[in-house]
């Protein structure tokens, strides 16, 4: 098995603020918008754009966590039940423009169980997807509207993106190919 490093801290940071940028020039214009992130790494990425938007914007931009547990369709094949984790929308999203925030899109089977799942919530006015790495591979056909880095990946290699907060490790992308 080998591990290269694809993203570095610095990198990590430059991906954020540019695309906090993009997002601000993109939607500023178009009314209220918040930001949900995916459990887990999800979550800290919408807090770091967020953080970036409110600079930015100079008001304060809503957040949420969502938890998509129950909403995947390969439960009854892991074997096991995933660890239940916070789901936290404390805002009306009808009407609104939600960035929803995933860490690694690979086969679009994640960003599905996060549609489900917000919409129980009610009706955004649209659901912008940012992804950190899109490592391609597609098995539904799901895009994201703002993408971090997007690489080719073969079906059996790992991209693991590891955040100081959540990991407890220096900020980065690696990519895992087995030899």
């Amino acid at each position: 098995m080998s591990k290269k490093l694809i993203l570095d801290s610095d990198s990590i940071n430059q991906i954020i603020e540019k695309t906090a940028k993009n997002i601000f020039d993109n939607l500023k214009n178009k009314g209220e918008f918040a930001i949900v992130g995916i459990q887990t790494r999800g979550v800290e990425l919408a807090e770091r754009l967020r953080r970036k938007l409110e600079t930015l914007s100079g008001k304060e931009i809503k957040n949420g966590i969502l938890d998509i547990t129950f909403f995947r369709d390969d439960l009854a094949t892991r074997g096991y039940l995933p660890a239940i984790k916070e789901t936290r929308i404390e805002f009306d999203i009808n009407g609104i423009i939600i960035i929803l925030a995933d860490d690694v899109l690979f086969t679009g089977r994640t960003v599905k169980a996060a549609l489900e799942t917000l919409t129980g919530f009610g009706r955004p006015k649209a659901i912008k997807l940012f992804a950190f790495v899109d490592r391609g591979n597609r098995e539904l056909p799901i895009q994201p509207d703002y993408c971090g880095y997007s690489m080719e990946t073969d079906l059996k290699d790992e991209v693991q993106l590891r955040l100081k907060e959540t990991d407890n490790v220096e900020d980065s992308v690696y990519l895992i190919k087995e030899n």
